[in-house]
C-alpha cells in the first residue's frame, strides 16, 4: 500500500458560490436552487471514504493558506484586491460564473494553499501521492477574473510554487476535466517548463478554447496539447486517448512532478457534460498517470479537485481514484453502472478515434 496524503478543510464546504440554475442565474421562469457547483457531492466523496474505511488509511495533511505573494505568481494585485472586498460584501461576481460569497476570500486563499500542500508534502517525500479535496476549484480562474465557479487557479499557483520555492524545473499539468482548462494554458502557453495537456469535451465551456491548433507559441510552442472530444467517447476513447497521446508525450517530456486538475465531470451522469466515463475508467486513468509518475518522478502526483456536478456519482468516481492512488480495493461496486449495460461508452466509434487521431497526428511523431 503507498502513502497517500489527503488535504481538506470543512471551511471548503462552506464556500458559497451563489444561487443559480445548474449553471444560470435564477429568475423569470427559472426557479431558484443551489448552485451547481455546491459542496454536496465533495462532501458525500468524504463520507463515503469515511463509510467504506479508506479514509483511515490517509495520510491526513492540515492545508496551510497560501499566502499573497504566492497567489501573485499568476494572479494581479487588482485581482486579489478584488476578491478580498468581494468577499468582505458577499454575493458578488468576481467574473462568469465566479460567484465570491461572504468569506469566501480566506477559503478561497486556503484552497489554493491546499494544492500548494499537496504538492510540498509530495515533493518533500512526506506521502507518495496526494488528493487535495479543496473548492472552490480552479482551472478556469484566469489571471484578472474568476471564471466557471474558480476563483483562484489552484494549480497553477501550486506549479509555479514547486518551481519558484521547490526548484523544479518540469511540472506536467493534465486536466481531464470535461471542461477546458483556459485559465492553466493562459499561465503556461508560452512557458516550456510546463506541460500542459487538457482533455476534454469539444466545444464544451468555455467557448473558441481547447481547440487542436492551440499547441502554444514562443518557447512555449508544442508544451500546450489540447485534446477536444466527441460527447459520448465514454471510456474506451479516453484510454485510446492516453495511450495514442497522453503516454508518449508525457514519456518525452519526463516532469519531475505531476499535477491532474481532477474534475470528474465527465461522468456518464453529469448534468453539465456529455462525456460517459465509468467510475472504471476514472481506476484506470489514475492508474496510468500513477504508472507515468513512478516511471519519470519518483510517484510524485498531486491530485486537485476540480469540477464534478453529479451528487450520487461523483463521489463513487473520486473514491475510486483515491483507492488506486494507495493500491487498495475496498470492494465497492459501481452501484449505478447497470443502468448502461450496452451503452457505448465501453465502445470506441470510428468518429471519437478519429478526432483522437487528429490530436495524436499533430503532437505525437
Amino acid at each position: 500500500m503507498r502513502k497517500t496524503g489527503f488535504i481538506c478543510d470543512e471551511s471548503y464546504f462552506w464556500h458559497d458560490a451563489g444561487s443559480g440554475v445548474l449553471y444560470l442565474p435564477p429568475g423569470g421562469f427559472l426557479q431558484v436552487e443551489g448552485s451547481a457547483e455546491s459542496p454536496e457531492n465533495k462532501r458525500r466523496f468524504k463520507n463515503l471514504m469515511e463509510r467504506s474505511g479508506l479514509y483511515d488509511m490517509l495520510m491526513l495533511i492540515k492545508p496551510f493558506p497560501a499566502t499573497e505573494e504566492q497567489l501573485m505568481y499568476f494572479h494581479t494585485k487588482d485581482y486579489i484586491q478584488r476578491v478580498k472586498e468581494a468577499s468582505e460584501k458577499g454575493n458578488v461576481l468576481v467574473g462568469s460564473f465566479a460567484m465570491v460569497g461572504k468569506g469566501s476570500y480566506e477559503i478561497a486563499v486556503l484552497a489554493a494553499g491546499g494544492t500548494i500542500t499537496a504538492v510540498d508534502a509530495v515533493v518533500k517525500g512526506k506521502c507518495d501521492n496526494a488528493y487535495a479535496l479543496t473548492r472552490p476549484p480552479g482551472h478556469h480562474a484566469q489571471a484578472n477574473q474568476g471564471n466557471g465557479y474558480c476563483i483562484f487557479n489552484n494549480a497553477v499557483i501550486a506549479a509555479h510554487y514547486a518551481q519558484k520555492e521547490l526548484g523544479l524545473n518540469k511540472v506536467m499539468i493534465l486536466d481531464w476535466d470535461a471542461h477546458h482548462g483556459n485559465g492553466t494554458e493562459d499561465a503556461f502557453y508560452s512557458d516550456p517548463n510546463v506541460l500542459f495537456v487538457s482533455i476534454h469535451q469539444n466545444e464544451l465551456h468555455p467557448s473558441s478554447r481547447g481547440y487542436i491548433d492551440h499547441i502554444g507559441e514562443g518557447e512555449g510552442k508544442g508544451y500546450n496539447i489540447n485534446i477536444p472530444l466527441h460527447p459520448g467517447t465514454g471510456d474506451m476513447g479516453y484510454l485510446y486517448a492516453f495511450e495514442q497521446i497522453i503516454i508518449p508525450v508525457t514519456n518525452r517530456y519526463k516532469p519531475e512532478l505531476i499535477i491532474v486538475c481532477a474534475g470528474q465531470d465527465a461522468n456518464m451522469f453529469d448534468p453539465l457534460a456529455r462525456m460517459m466515463l465509468s467510475v472504471d475508467g476514472y481506476t484506470k486513468m489514475t492508474k496510468i498517470v500513477r504508472e507515468l509518475a513512478e516511471v519519470h518522478c519518483g510517484g510524485k502526483l498531486v491530485m486537485t479537485h476540480e469540477g464534478g456536478y453529479s451528487n450520487a456519482y461523483v463521489p463513487f468516481c473520486s473514491h475510486a481514484i483515491v483507492e488506486e492512488l494507495l493500491g487498495v480495493s475496498m470492494g465497492i461496486s459501481d452501484p449505478f453502472i447497470t443502468a448502461f449495460d450496452g451503452a457505448s461508452y465501453k465502445i470506441l466509434a470510428d468518429h471519437h478515434k478519429a478526432k483522437i487521431d487528429e490530436a495524436r497526428d499533430l503532437h505525437v511523431s
